[in-house]
C-alpha cells in the first residue's frame, strides 16, 4: 500500500450504539477506520463518514478521545446496570489495531464498565495478539468473552489478506493465553477464504490449532462479496492467478457454499469443537432474521 497512513482525534457524540447484529444490543467502536487494511473487510463502507473512498480503507484511523468519557454517562441510564444486554467491541472497527497500544482508548473503555459494575455482557472480536495485555481488566467483568479472528492456518496467507494485522501464530498464542488465565475464549474463522474448498487440510489445520489452543466455541462466516468488497479484492489482485479469482466469485453459489459447510461439520466434530449459532454464517441470510428469532449470542457464549 503506497498511500500515506493518517491518524486523526475527533469527538464522538455516543458510545453506545444499538447494533443490528442478531443477539447484540450495544457496539462500541473506539476508531473509525482501521489500519490492519484488510483486503476483504466488509467495514471499509465506512469512510463514506469521512469523506474517503472504498479504495483507502487501511490508511486512516480516527480516534474517539471522548469515548470513555461518554460511556460513564450512557452506562448509568442503563436499567439494572445493564443485566441481560450484550455490549461488542467492534463491528466496524479492530479494538486492538496498533494505535491501541499508544491511546489505551479500548482499555478506558473496559475499565470504565469494570469501575461501573457493568452488569451485562461483554464480548470483544480482534485480530490482535494485544488483547492479552488487557486481561487485568477482563478479569473485572461480570461477564466476558474474547474471540480472535483467524482465517487462515499459514502466516503467508494472513499476511496477504491482512496486510498489517498480527500473523495467525500470534493470534493463536494469544488464545493460549487468554484460555490459561480463565478467559472464556471464542475463534471467528471468517470469512472462508475460497481455497479452501479445494485444500480441505489447510480448514483442517486451523480447526486442529484452534483445538490444541484451548477454544471450542467458534463462529464460521462465508466471505461476504458485496460489489463494494468485490471490486476492491479484484483490483488488489490484479495479477492473481485466474482459478483464484473464479473461486472468489463461485464462493458466493449455494453449491459451493453446501460443499464447503460439508467439510466444516464434520470437522467441527473430529475436533469436538462447537459451532456457534448452528450455522455457517452467510452474510446476506445472517442479516435478514428477526432479532426474536436468532440465536442470541450472550445465551450462546455465557
Amino acid at each position: 500500500m503506497n498511500q500515506p497512513f493518517g491518524i486523526s482525534e475527533v469527538t464522538a457524540k455516543s458510545a453506545l450504539v444499538r447494533c443490528g447484529i442478531p443477539g447484540i444490543d450495544y457496539v462500541i467502536n473506539p476508531y473509525i477506520g482501521c489500519r490492519f487494511a484488510c483486503k476483504y473487510c466488509y467495514a471499509s463502507f465506512m469512510g463514506r463518514f469521512v469523506n474517503k473512498q472504498v479504495s483507502d480503507w487501511g490508511t486512516y484511523v480516527y480516534v474517539k478521545t471522548n469515548l470513555p468519557e461518554l460511556l460513564g454517562r450512557e452506562l448509568t441510564r442503563l436499567k439494572d446496570k445493564g443485566r441481560g444486554k450484550e455490549i461488542f467491541f467492534s463491528s466496524v472497527t479492530d479494538p486492538y489495531q496498533g494505535i491501541e497500544a499508544k491511546y489505551k482508548l479500548t482499555r478506558n473503555l473496559i475499565t470504565v464498565l469494570a469501575d461501573y459494575g457493568f452488569g451485562g455482557a461483554v464480548s470483544v472480536l480482534t485480530k490482535s495478539d494485544l488483547v492479552t495485555r488487557d486481561i487485568d481488566v477482563f478479569s473485572r467483568l461480570r461477564s466476558i468473552s474474547v474471540g480472535l479472528t483467524v482465517t487462515s492456518a499459514d502466516d503467508g496467507i494472513s499476511r496477504y489478506f491482512e496486510t498489517y494485522a498480527p500473523p495467525v501464530s500470534k493470534r493463536l498464542q494469544a488464545l493460549v493465553a487468554l484460555n490459561g488465565r480463565g478467559i472464556r475464549t471464542y475463534a471467528f474463522v471468517g470469512p472462508l477464504l475460497p481455497h479452501f474448498v479445494a485444500q480441505p487440510r489447510q480448514l483442517e489445520k486451523i480447526f486442529r490449532n484452534l483445538s490444541d489452543a484451548g477454544t471450542k466455541d467458534i463462529f464460521i462466516e462465508h466471505l461476504n462479496l458485496a460489489p463494494y468488497i468485490r471490486n476492491r479484492l479484484l483490483a488488489e489482485m490484479k495479477g492473481a492467478d485466474r482459478e483464484i479469482v473464479r473461486k472468489f466469485y463461485n464462493s458466493q453459489t449455494k453449491s459451493y457454499r453446501q460443499d464447503l459447510e460439508g467439510i466444516i461439520r464434520t470437522l467441527v466434530t473430529k475436533y469436538r469443537l462447537r459451532l456457534l449459532a448452528d450455522m455457517v454464517i452467510f452474510h446476506k441470510e445472517y442479516q435478514s432474521v428477526p432479532r426474536d428469532n436468532a440465536p442470541a449470542i450472550d445465551r450462546i457464549l455465557h
